[in-house]
C-alpha cells in the first residue's frame, strides 16, 4: 500500500541551529530518500511564498500567502510503499521535524 508522509514543520525550527547541524539535519532528510520504501517526495518552498486560491461569493480571491494561520506549516512530503500502516509510521517516525517540534500526517493514498 501507498502512503503519504505530510511533513508540517515549525517555522522556528531551524533557529539557532549551526551550519554543521543544519547539514545533519538535511543528511537524515537524504537518508529518508534512499530508503526503498520511499518511492517519491519533495521539499516545498517557504510557507511565505505560496499564494492562495479560494473562491467566495462566485468571485476568484487570490492572496499571497499560506490559508490558514497555524504553529506549522506544509514542509514536505514523502510518498511511502510499504506492507501496513505500521511501516509506514516506521518511515514517518525517522523524519526530522518530528523530533524538532512539528508532525508528519500518515494518509494511505486512494489506490485507482
Amino acid at each position: 500500500m501507498r502512503y503519504a508522509l505530510l511533513i508540517n514543520l515549525l517555522p522556528e525550527s531551524y533557529a539557532g541551529l549551526g551550519e554543521e547541524e543544519i547539514a545533519a539535519v538535511n543528511a537524515e532528510y537524504i537518508a529518508l530518500r534512499a530508503d526503498e520504501r520511499v518511492i517519491g517526495g519533495e521539499q516545498l518552498q517557504p510557507a511565505e511564498t505560496a499564494t492562495t486560491v479560494r473562491s467566495a461569493g462566485g468571485e476568484l480571491l487570490v492572496t499571497d500567502g499560506p490559508f490558514a494561520d497555524t504553529k506549522e506549516v506544509f514542509g514536505g512530503f514523502f510518498i511511502v510503499e510499504a506492507a501496513d500502516l505500521d511501516a509506514a509510521l516506521e518511515v514517518a517516525a525517522r523524519v526530522p521535524a518530528v523530533r524538532m517540534g512539528g508532525s508528519v500526517e500518515v494518509r494511505p493514498l486512494v489506490e485507482f
